[in-house]
């Protein structure tokens, strides 16, 4: 099994770290980036935290958010609404973000930012956006790996089961069984290209290979 390291660092550290490895990669290309994790683990705020950095760097980017990206309500409720099978495998849109996003963003140089209003059960009406050159797309969200979808880079932050159990909502405990089975039929934190464990996000800490062994 390889050796790996546990590097703590700054929220303020990691956003940087972060930003100049996003800068760096596929320059003059657009990017597309998977933040995923818990809504616990504030991957939404990761990637808005994002932006100005990559901005200064010479890299436009635009969050994107799974969350607008669900299905209706009659195919996510369609066994109850706490469902954690359903909310593992039937809640995100793949097929649309790929569609409306991911695919898009390179052929056509145009994404559109939001395909669902989950609040009035309704199409978002969002217009289509288009990319500068070099864009870099933050896709943040829950279960964005394992299913096929076209990122360049991916970033998992990691939750221990102890620590997402007491940072989860209790009105939200249904969820705990999906984020289990995530974390056992896929393991993203194996291969994600950058894995941050956030049991406790005022002290962030990168998972990274360790040389020596």
């Amino acid at each position: 099994m390889d050796r790996v390291k546990i590097r703590p660092i700054s929220p303020e550290s990691l956003v940087q770290e972060l930003a100049d490895r996003l800068a760096a990669e596929r320059v003059g290309q657009p990017l597309r980036v998977a933040l995923d994790g818990a809504a616990v683990a504030a991957p939404d705020r990761l990637a808005d935290a994002l932006v100005d950095p990559l901005r200064v760097r010479g890299r436009p980017a635009l969050p994107i958010r799974a969350t607008d990206f669900l299905r209706p309500a009659s195919l996510r409720y369609e066994f109850g609404r706490e469902n954690p099978d359903a909310f593992y495998t039937d809640w995100l849109d793949e097929a649309g973000l790929r569609r409306e996003v991911l695919d898009p963003a390179v052929d056509a140089g145009r994404v559109l930012p939001s395909l669902w209003n989950t609040r009035t059960d309704r199409a978002s009406r969002a217009e289509y956006v288009d990319l500068p050159s070099g864009a870099v797309l933050l896709v943040s969200g829950s279960f964005l790996l394992g299913g096929g979808l076209p990122f360049d880079l991916t970033v998992h932050l990691v939750l221990s089961s102890g620590a997402l159990s007491r940072r989860t909502d209790p009105a939200d405990a249904w969820t705990l069984p999906a984020f289990a089975r995530y974390a056992e039929e896929v393991a993203p934190a194996t291969f994600a290209d950058v894995v941050v464990r956030m049991d406790d996000p005022r002290h962030p800490a990168l998972v990274e290979a360790d040389e020596r062994g």
